[in-house]
């Protein structure tokens, strides 16, 4: 009797907690962004306003994106698109970063066959050949209704002309100003002199920043793949040592590929394949939790927190081994989220212990073959629907910004595995899947999802947070679809993270009671805190035909809407 009064507390406790949302729940009736960023939000909704559908408001909140929030918005980097068009037709895009053409699967070792640290996550020789630009002209050139240069132009204006500063984005470049002067001699970008620090509200201007929008804005991939822009990239490689060249710019496209749809009681799940790992990811994790009346059991109760730890562990187990880049690996997908093999997974998780990460290895098939991102969620009027997730890797990428043109690179080549059993810097291991070969396409974590009721369009979501992402998007999935939060009371609700090695499950505030914490501690569970696990953006249709958005307090994330 008393374990069922603290179960009880607990849970409404926690319920009450994501009820009492520390932002409002915005519905509209027309046109939805959430963006990780106002200012970003409000120029994807004017965007719509004007006309443009949701793939040009993809198109100009990236570029906004660019300028105002440099810690993972870029043109450096790279990403995904996952689209439902409102005729139901679903397309993915991948335009992630590649290994440059003088990369190898040893570059980030010493004679001895250690791993240099460091070398793969800062500086000049972490960059991989970026794919954003690539990435917007390709969706645009397919699917745009307006004029490419409306959409760069609010950019444009936004660097040359300067926005105010987020108190958030003011102490990212305070906190990252050490590196910045390390990374970059003889550059001032985003450095404020002597010992001032930026203060909220102050005002950036990034001229050189402009200068290469424009370019993007008269050229498109000319303007930055060839041209003034793509000779300062490599003059900032000469210069430090990197090895991206005019032919790797030259050589880069964005891809098409078939989205992952998976079906989960009655919804579809439409994700982003490899080489993404979280469309992948998410279809296991759904499937394995499906049997389990998580509903009735409520989004705080021991057994439900056990059934989602288990799946995790699992789930990221096969993700080690497995994934990689389509284009130079055998990836086992049909095999992976097989419902047999997923029920099979499931049949050693107990009640009664945990499972130790050294009893779970990744599944055996055949024919086995050689944080910092940002998300934003977009319904147009008519119901065409954009999950993107864009990343330069860690905060701020490499740190190394492009000398006069005044963007910064990414640190992508972490996220391959720069030696097979080594941690990465968010801890994910890797094999020989995600080994480094030139042109190859780094296995990530982002996890852009839609999904569907009955063909007719339910959910869109996304997040940041290096290998967090995943599970993030699978606890705020789940808090709608069967614990029936409404949009902003999911994103906001505590979560919990588990990525089978370590052994240990990251947790945010008020996520568990102590009593709760003792409990599955008796059983062998290992449990550690953090301030906070992603920044979900997400967008829910309500049966009327409304758009409910959720935008997550854990940072400057905001719902535009008509």
């Amino acid at each position: 009797m008393k374990f069922l009064i603290t179960f009880l507390f607990v849970s409404f406790y926690l319920i009450s907690e994501a009820q009492n949302t520390q932002k409002p729940l915005v519905e509209s009736s027309k046109g939805m962004v959430v963006s990780t960023h106002p200012v970003a939000s409000a120029v994807g909704l004017e965007i719509l306003k004007k006309g443009g559908n949701a793939i040009d408001a993809a198109v100009a909140v990236n570029f906004a994106l660019a300028v105002c929030h440099p810690s993972a918005g870029n043109i450096g980097g790279g990403g995904f698109l996952v689209y439902r068009d409102a005729k139901g037709q679903n397309f993915a895009l991948d335009y992630r970063e590649k290994a440059p053409l003088k990369g190898h699967r040893d570059m980030y070792l010493d004679e001895k066959g250690n791993i240099i640290p460091g070398k793969s996550f800062v500086g000049i020789f972490s960059a991989g050949v970026p794919g954003t630009v690539a990435g917007m002209v390709e969706m645009h050139s397919k699917f745009g209704k307006l004029t490419w240069a409306e959409l760069v132009a609010p950019a444009i204006d936004l660097a040359k002309n300067g926005l105010d500063l987020t108190e958030k984005e003011a102490r990212g470049l305070n906190r990252n100003k050490a590196d910045f002067i390390k990374e970059n001699p003889g550059k001032s970008y985003l450095i404020k002199s002597d010992t001032n620090t930026w203060k909220t509200g102050e005002k950036l201007i990034q001229t050189d920043l402009a200068e290469s929008l424009i370019r993007i804005s008269e050229k498109k991939l000319k303007g930055f793949y060839a041209g003034k822009t793509a000779d300062l990239i490599v003059s900032e490689m000469k210069r430090q040592g990197g090895i991206i060249s005019k032919k790797d710019l030259k050589k880069y496209r964005a891809v098409w590929r078939q989205p992952i749809v998976q079906s989960y009681k009655g919804y579809e799940v439409i994700g982003m394949p490899p080489p993404s790992s979280g469309g992948v990811a998410l279809a296991q994790l759904l499937q394995m939790v499906e049997k389990y009346p998580l509903a009735k059991w409520g989004p705080s109760s021991d057994s439900t927190i056990q059934v989602m730890i288990e799946a995790e562990r699992r789930v990221f187990a096969d993700r080690a081994k497995w994934l990689g880049d389509p284009d130079f690996v055998k990836v086992p997908l049909k095999e992976l989220v097989d419902p047999a093999y997923l029920s099979d997974r499931m049949k050693t998780m107990s009640f009664d212990r945990a499972t130790p990460s050294k009893e779970v290895a990744a599944g055996d098939f055949p024919a086995y073959e050689s944080p910092e991102t940002t998300h934003y969620s977009i319904v147009d009027a008519d119901g065409n629907a954009v999950s993107i997730t864009t990343t330069l890797n860690n905060s701020y990428g490499s740190k190394v910004f492009v000398g006069g043109a005044g963007f910064l690179l990414n640190d992508e080549m972490d996220d391959f595995s720069a030696k097979a059993g080594a941690p990465n810097l968010y801890g994910l291991i890797g094999t020989k899947a995600n080994e480094i070969q030139p042109q190859k396409r780094m296995l990530s974590s982002m996890t852009p999802t839609i999904i569907t009721e009955n063909n007719q369009l339910k959910m869109v979501l996304g997040t940041p947070g290096g290998s967090t992402i995943i599970t993030s998007v699978f606890q705020v999935a789940l808090n709608v679809l069967e614990m029936k939060m409404n949009m902003q009371q999911a994103v906001e609700f505590p979560r919990f993270h588990h990525q089978w090695l370590p052994e240990q499950t990251r947790f945010e505030p008020k996520r568990f009671s102590e009593d709760q914490l003792f409990r599955l501690k008796s059983k062998g569970y290992e449990f550690g805190p953090t301030a906070g696990i992603g920044l979900v953006e997400g967008i829910l249709i309500l049966p009327s035909g409304k758009r409910q958005g959720g935008a997550d307090s854990r940072g400057d994330d905001t719902v535009s809407a008509y």
